[in-house]
């Protein structure tokens, strides 16, 4: 076992691109050493380690944390954000009329989260605070994308909740955060030859590696605890702890215009 005491272990799921590359980049640069997963997954030089995996297998997740336990001893931080998203999910048709392989949302994405987790719960348990945070978005309580994408969210967001319940009276705590519009790579390509429509988009978004900064400082936070298992829109942390995002701009928050995270009852039934 290589000793890294000094430097906080982080795993990220999903890592390949988008907005999981985005909040490892973020929590490299932050000091954290970071196992990045994906099918196709590369590193980001010193600090990360990149793992390929496909979250639809068991076994190699059981062996991805046996790894991280053997050269680290510890883990301090999961980032569950791994999702299968297929391309035609933001067209307009209804879901009857959209191909049936959206629902593997459903499983990498949801099942994968709760499975990942299960495997990190013991290793995050060793340490004084460890912490799970799940990516989600207000689809969780708007109509966004259809049926398979909001279930996906909703049941991460209600994931994050019912975790911290378990959690309690331990040094582990949970959160789900509403990422923002992302100007992810293919956000990017999206708009080239058009930098002025590009940089009207980035008033209304923000960088996946704003994410990453937003979860170091939710994790770094002394009264984390109190906002254990619940959902918070990531610009909004963001705003709190003085983040500010590519060239300076503040993320802005769509709670008025998506709707707000549900509050989860205070009520528990074992």
């Amino acid at each position: 076992m290589t000793d890294h005491t000094e430097e906080p272990v982080a795993v990220v799921t999903g890592a390949s691109r988008g907005a999981g590359r985005g909040i490892a980049r973020a929590l490299i640069a932050s000091g954290w050493r970071v196992y990045m997963t994906g099918r196709t997954v590369e590193g980001l030089g010193a600090g990360s380690i990149a793992v390929p995996l496909d979250h639809r297998d068991d076994g190699a997740v059981a062996r991805l944390f046996g790894r991280v336990e053997r050269e680290t001893g510890r883990l301090d931080l999961l980032v569950n954000n791994a999702a299968a998203v297929h391309d035609a999910l933001t067209g307009p048709k209804p879901f009857w009329d959209k191909p049936i392989d959206l629902a593997d949302i459903l499983d990498v994405g949801l099942r994968s989260a709760y499975t990942t987790s299960w495997h990190a719960a013991p290793l995050l348990l060793r340490g004084p605070r460890g912490m799970i945070v799940f990516t989600s978005s207000p689809g969780s309580v708007c109509y966004m994308h259809g049926p398979a994408y909001g279930a996906q969210k909703a049941g991460i967001d209600k994931m994050a909740a019912d975790m911290a319940v378990d959690f309690r009276d331990t040094s582990v705590h949970t959160a789900s955060i509403w990422m923002g519009i992302l100007l992810t790579e293919k956000m990017r390509d999206a708009f080239s030859g058009d930098p002025d429509g590009l940089e009207m988009m980035a008033q209304h978004a923000e960088t996946p590696d704003y994410t990453g900064y937003v979860i170091d400082a939710l994790y770094r936070d002394p009264s984390r605890a109190e906002r254990s298992g619940h959902t918070l829109i990531g610009a909004e942390l963001g705003q709190r702890y003085g983040i500010s995002d590519e060239n300076g701009r503040t993320p802005v928050s769509h709670r008025d215009m998506l709707g707000s995270p549900r509050t989860p009852s205070d009520v528990v039934v074992r």
